[in-house]
């Protein structure tokens, strides 16, 4: 495993604290605009998707993997489909976890 540059997981909570960096976050689709995907965090925050070329989300869960560009906004690198259902509250409390005091466990 390459712990040389760790994806911190986020909510959109976290996304002012990691502009400019490569995160993750399981997200879920809650509809397309012409500036890309709007999806609801862990947290139920909104966040919007820069999609890349050719993306095509199957499920309305999905992990992404991309570049926060602002405290709203991430730029997409690749997505995994997580499925037709998702427990987003336990999924927040562990993205909790990993940015507070056990956030040692995670990288």
């Amino acid at each position: 495993m390459d712990t040389t540059e760790p994806t911190p997981l986020v909510n959109s909570a976290l996304l002012r604290r990691y502009q400019g960096r490569r995160v993750r976050s399981v997200l879920k689709i809650v509809g397309r605009t012409n500036d890309g995907i709007q999806c609801l965090a862990a947290d139920n925050g909104t966040v919007l998707v820069r999609p890349s070329p050719g993306a095509q989300y199957a499920s309305p869960f999905v992990e992404v993997i991309g570049v926060v560009e602002n405290e709203t906004t991430i730029r997409e690198d690749s997505y995994t489909n997580f499925g037709e259902n998702f427990d987003m509250g336990t999924y927040n409390q562990l993205v909790n976890l990993s940015n507070g005091e056990h956030s040692h466990l995670f990288i």
